[in-house]
């Protein structure tokens, strides 16, 4: 109502204006006009004054219209929202320190979702249910960080309007690559996009934390629930530097899904639905890497010891067999994995157990005090009086036997196993818990293992 009012002033001040220079003209025109060319003057006169009154009052609509959006903008901003949602940002410079903070809203912290897309038009299906799900447009506003300059891909996110913003990576150059590296040019692309994707939300819309997905994935009721939810304990816990939505081994008969609410650490980076905060990006910045920036993220020297939280069951899904990675694993895992469908209200729940200290001290005497069993126990479906057991690897070669031999994804990282903490992996085989563990002396990762 204030910003119509003030709209309405100007209008009346700028119609007064004018017609006081009518007026003033009219009453300083000659009286006498004999041959009628004072007349024919004035005519010209009042013709030229009026265009040039006309394009003077466009000229003034348009700075207040550009004061009625910038100022809607920052009314938005204040509220929560990130900037107008229909906004199409081709490039944005870092702002100047003094610039406020990112907003909160009155609910929760506002956690943007950061969904990294190029050439699937399949991103509509996860659109739909990113904003199906989600509780609140201001709490979790949703940017799309398009590359690659697909039309039909762009004219999908562009359908959805203001519900989501849609940003584009500016630079769609090839990237110079060294002449082995020639097929993995895509991984390239997909690291440079990552870095200025991550530096527009952070750096010009200066986000506190963001959640990162992919445009080939599909999310769970519960999935914006699961990191409003471990935020906090993100915050709190140093020893933590991701919350991921995403069980390496969450294929359908491998976990307990009536344990949905079971939440566990790994030190392997799982990625696919994540949570980072803004601190964590000023460490990562000045030295992202040019190409397979998630293996690099799995390194010890970005990881420093550091665990992320992933679920029991997944929170998310992938569908996008067809990508730069050629469909590796998914045939064989991504495929299987099993999308949760029953919501936890995990803002409900009490999530400080995973705390360092406070987990080591639980889940470590529970793997070590469970029997150990053999792997053709296992596989033979014996001693099932045993409840949850453990299966002991001494080295990198039993480890992956053991997992082939019971369906696990047994490729390291660094030494690390997908979803291991301290290298025990947890798992459910034939309708029980399993943890295959080194020996309780464990010393460490080995990154000659990978």
């Amino acid at each position: 109502m204030l910003k119509k009012s003030s709209l309405a002033v100007w209008g009346a001040a700028l119609f007064i204006a004018w017609n006081g220079l009518l007026l003033l003209f009219l009453w300083s025109r000659p009286t006498a006009d004999p041959d009628g060319s004072s007349s024919r003057r004035l005519t010209a006169d009042v013709v030229r004054l009026a265009q040039e009154a006309e394009a003077e009052l466009e000229r003034q609509k348009a700075l207040l219209l550009q004061l009625h959006r910038l100022s809607g903008a920052w009314s938005r901003r204040h509220r929560g929202a990130l900037w107008p949602p229909n906004l199409t940002v081709a490039a944005a410079a870092p702002p100047p320190p003094s610039l406020p903070s990112q907003p909160t809203d009155a609910a929760g912290p506002v956690l943007p979702v950061l969904v990294l897309a190029c050439d699937r038009s399949t991103v509509r299906r996860c659109l739909d249910k990113l904003l199906r799900y989600r509780p609140s447009a201001q709490r979790f506003p949703v940017i799309v960080s398009q590359d690659c300059g697909h039309a039909e891909t762009a004219r999908v996110i562009a359908s959805y309007g203001d519900a989501v913003a849609h940003i584009r990576q500016p630079d769609l150059s090839d990237i110079p690559v060294p002449p082995e590296h020639r097929k993995f040019q895509g991984y390239y692309k997909i690291a440079r996009h990552y870095r200025w994707a991550l530096g527009q939300v952070f750096r010009s819309f200066r986000h506190r934390a963001a959640i990162v997905v992919e445009d080939d994935l599909e999310v769970a009721p519960d999935f914006f629930e699961y990191f409003q939810a471990a935020f906090p304990l993100l915050l709190a816990d140093r020893s933590l530097w991701c919350v991921s939505a995403w069980n390496d081994n969450g294929k359908e008969q491998m976990v307990d899904v009536a344990q949905a609410e079971l939440l566990y650490r790994t030190d392997f980076f799982p990625g696919l639905g994540w949570l980072l905060l803004a601190e964590l990006w000023d460490e990562l910045e000045p030295k992202w890497p040019r190409a397979f920036w998630d293996d690099w993220m799995r390194q010890p020297e970005q990881r420093r010891d550091r665990s992320c939280v992933r679920p029991e069951v997944s929170r998310t899904m992938t569908f996008g067999r067809k990508g730069v990675s050629h469909g590796q694993f998914f045939d064989q895992y991504l495929k299987f994995i099993k999308l949760n469908d029953r919501f936890v209200p995990f803002t409900q729940l009490d999530l400080s157990y995973l705390k360092k200290e406070e987990y080591e001290r639980s889940f470590l005497p529970k793997v070590y005090s469970a029997p150990e069993v053999k792997v053709e126990e296992l596989q033979g479906n014996r001693r099932r009086e045993l409840g949850a057991v453990r299966l002991q690897y001494s080295g990198r070669d039993s480890f992956k036997a053991f997992a082939k031999a019971l369906g696990l994804m047994d490729d390291l990282k660094s030494g690390v196993p997908r979803a291991g903490y301290r290298g025990i992996v947890s798992f459910v085989y034939r309708g029980r818990r399993v943890y295959l563990a080194p020996p309780a002396d464990w010393a460490g990762y080995d990154p000659s293992w990978s």
